[in-house]
């Protein structure tokens, strides 16, 4: 199946959500006569009115050129800091490229500055995502995910309180844990990916994961990433993608549950029984202990229930002798085979795949001819006067001899290519000629 895309599933909640405990704490409280209450900034009237004037500033669009034009007069400014912040934020409303530029700013002051990390993994992922030439994009996301790293490794400054750093951490840690784990399913490695979106997942209370945004988007692209790995885990896809389709509004709720059905399907063998778990993922983020999905029947189960209900084995069509022979336990493929060896058969239309002096390969069961591949060798007897073409329909007859279980094919001995029966020509009807 392939892979499903779900377009940035209505990207509300998306840096609304973060940039506000991003705005905390930002901005340096001056007094009336140029000096900070806290920490023991000095400016001068001058400065501190080119400060005031650019941090009053009541749109973004305004905010952000007033802030450049006081960095520019100011460069060595005591709050430059604090400034570049406010800049990155004034630029996050409208501008993802000036965002980044004040990112790095800051991040030449304060290399640990959580706000910049966050915003630099933001956009630089955004980025990846937009992008259409493969290496830009995982370039991208690889830079992304170097800044999230960074980000879960920073620790609290100390001039800021433990309240105020566990707002900031708490809104960024989903967003570093989801760029990491992008970027690992951008390089097949779906293992790190699994690990760290279900970080994400459980770094947030529950109810925001049942809100249209990233963390619903990453809930079902947890399950692309456990239906991509190898082996595939089919209960786990069933799982996460149902989750994110059932809270998921159209058209995009749509888009999810053909992923989530068809992982369903191919670990049970069917639909039935899928609306328990449509219903179990309402209460649960991730699957209960006593969560189960019914394995559909394993080959070797199929097997012996054919056996079990078949009198004579020897009435099987040959399609599902080869089944049995291929995947039965030995001692069921064995209860068949005995039904079969020794005999002499004809099989008609069989489809010719190969052929030299000494053997005929042919395809004689559906799934072989649909298949074009050969499940019959027959040895000849003779070599043939006129072999057929490949791909010709003949009747081959011979004696089973052996057989290989995987791939499956059947030998026989005494092969030989059936003439079809010639009808005799009719004698011409004579008619007396009339008597006049």
């Amino acid at each position: 199946m392939k892979k499903v895309v779900v377009a940035s599933l209505l990207a509300v909640a998306s840096m609304a959500g973060v940039s506000g405990p991003l705005v905390a704490q930002t901005q340096v409280n001056l007094g009336s006569n140029a000096q900070a209450t806290s920490g023991g900034v000095q400016m001068s009237p001058a400065e501190y009115k080119a400060y005031n004037d650019a941090i009053s500033q009541s749109t973004p669009q305004t905010k952000a050129p007033a802030l450049e034009q006081y960095l520019t007069a100011y460069p060595q400014s005591s709050v430059k800091a604090s400034v570049l912040e406010q800049l990155m934020l004034a630029y996050a409303g409208f501008d993802p490229t000036k965002t980044l530029d004040a990112a790095d700013r800051l991040l030449q002051v304060d290399p640990n500055n959580l706000r910049a990390l966050t915003f630099e993994v933001y956009f630089r992922k955004q980025q990846g995502e937009q992008a259409t030439d493969p290496a830009a994009k995982q370039a991208a996301l690889d830079k992304a995910a170097e800044f999230a790293q960074k980000g879960l490794a920073v620790t609290k400054p100390a001039d800021m309180s433990d309240a105020d750093f566990s707002k900031v951490k708490d809104a960024a840690t989903p967003v570093f844990d989801s760029a990491i784990g992008e970027d690992a399913l951008n390089k097949k490695d779906t293992a790190t990916a699994i690990t760290e979106y279900k970080a994400e997942l459980a770094s947030v209370p529950v109810a925001q994961t049942q809100t249209p945004g990233p963390l619903l988007q990453d809930t079902f692209i947890l399950g692309q990433a456990y239906y991509q790995s190898t082996p595939p885990d089919y209960v786990n896809c069933t799982w996460y993608a149902t989750r994110a389709a059932a809270f998921a509004p159209e058209p995009y709720k749509s888009q999810m549950l053909p992923l989530a059905k068809f992982c369903y399907k191919k670990y049970h063998g069917g639909d039935d029984g899928y609306d328990a778990v449509t219903a179990a993922v309402q209460t649960n983020l991730v699957p209960p202990a006593d969560f189960k999905i019914k394995p559909a029947p394993s080959p070797a189960d199929i097997v012996a229930g054919v056996i079990s209900s078949t009198p004579d084995l020897s009435t099987l069509a040959i399609s599902d002798k080869e089944f049995i022979l291929a995947n039965g336990k030995p001692e069921d493929a064995a209860k068949v085979w005995d039904t079969m060896k020794g005999k002499s058969v004809q099989f008609p239309d069989s489809t010719v795949i190969a052929v030299s002096d000494t053997a005929l390969q042919v395809a004689v069961s559906d799934d072989a001819v649909q298949s074009k591949t050969a499940d019959f060798t027959f040895q000849l007897a003779a070599p043939l006067k006129t072999p057929p073409a490949v791909a010709a329909k003949v009747t081959v007859s011979g004696t089973y001899a052996s057989y290989t279980p995987s791939p499956i094919m059947i030998t026989m001995s005494d092969g030989a290519i059936v003439e079809p029966k010639k009808t005799p020509a009719k004698a011409p009807v004579h008619h007396t000629a009339p008597h006049h």
